[in-house]
C-alpha cells in the first residue's frame, strides 16, 4: 500500500504500490510502472560525480476524482475511478497471508495500462538532479537526497506488505546493483541502508 513520504515541495505525499497484483506505483498524482521507475533510477546512477542530470520519464497523471478512493476500492465499497477499476479486476486478497507484493506484477502491465488509459494518456515529466546530488525533481515534486532514498528503500522492501516470499523482481535487484556502483552523489550512503 502507498505510504506517506516527505517531499520538499508538497510536504507529505503518497508513494507506492496500491495493489499487490500490479507493479504500478502512485506518486501523488503520477502513476508509473515500477519496472520503468527502477530502470530510470538505474540510468541516473550512471551519472558522474558532480554532473547535473536531466531526463524525461513517461508517467500517467490523473486528477484526484479520476484516481478514486483507494480505501473504498479495497473494501469493495467505492468502485469509482481508476482505483475502483483495478480492484474490480484484482480484488484485495481474502486471506491476509496472501497480502504480499507479487514480484511478477509486471505481467499485468498490459491490462493495467488499458485501464489507466481510459482516464489519461501517458505524458512526460522532467526529472532533474543537481550536481551535488542533494535534491531530485520528479516533475512537480522536489525531494531531498534522503527523501528520495526513502522511496528507493520502499521499493527494495516491496513496500507494505513486502515482497511475496522475499523474492524481488530483477528490475529491483538490477537497480540496486547500479546504485551501489554509482559515483553520483545522489546515491551516497544509500547502500548502507539496505
Amino acid at each position: 500500500m502507498p505510504l506517506a513520504f516527505n517531499s520538499l515541495s508538497h510536504g507529505e505525499i503518497a508513494f507506492g504500490f496500491f495493489n499487490v497484483e500490479t507493479d504500478l506505483l502512485i506518486l501523488d498524482s503520477y502513476f508509473i510502472f515500477a519496472s520503468d521507475f527502477c530502470g530510470h533510477v538505474a540510468k541516473l546512477a550512471e551519472g558522474r560525480a558532480g554532473e547535473r542530470l536531466q531526463t524525461e520519464w513517461e508517467v500517467y497523471t490523473l486528477r484526484e476524482e479520476e484516481i478514486g478512493n483507494l480505501t473504498g476500492a479495497v473494501h469493495g465499497m467505492d468502485p469509482r475511478g481508476f482505483m475502483g477499476d483495478v480492484y474490480r479486476r484484482f480484488p484485495f486478497p481474502g486471506d491476509m497471508k496472501a497480502f504480499r507484493q507479487n514480484p511478477e506484477g509486471a505481467k499485468t502491465q498490459a491490462v493495467v495500462r488499458a485501464m489507466i488509459e481510459r482516464y489519461a494518456g501517458a505524458g512526460h515529466i522532467t526529472v532533474a538532479v543537481d550536481g551535488a546530488g542533494s535534491t531530485i525533481e520528479i516533475g512537480d515534486y522536489l525531494f531531498s537526497r534522503e527523501g528520495f532514498h526513502d522511496l528507493l528503500r520502499y521499493l527494495w522492501a516491496g513496500g507494505y506488505p513486502t515482497w511475496q516470499a522475499g523474492v524481488r523482481p530483477d528490475y529491483v535487484t538490477g537497480m540496486k546493483e547500479r546504485i551501489i556502483a554509482s559515483s553520483h552523489p545522489l546515491f551516497d550512503e544509500f547502500s548502507s541502508f539496505i
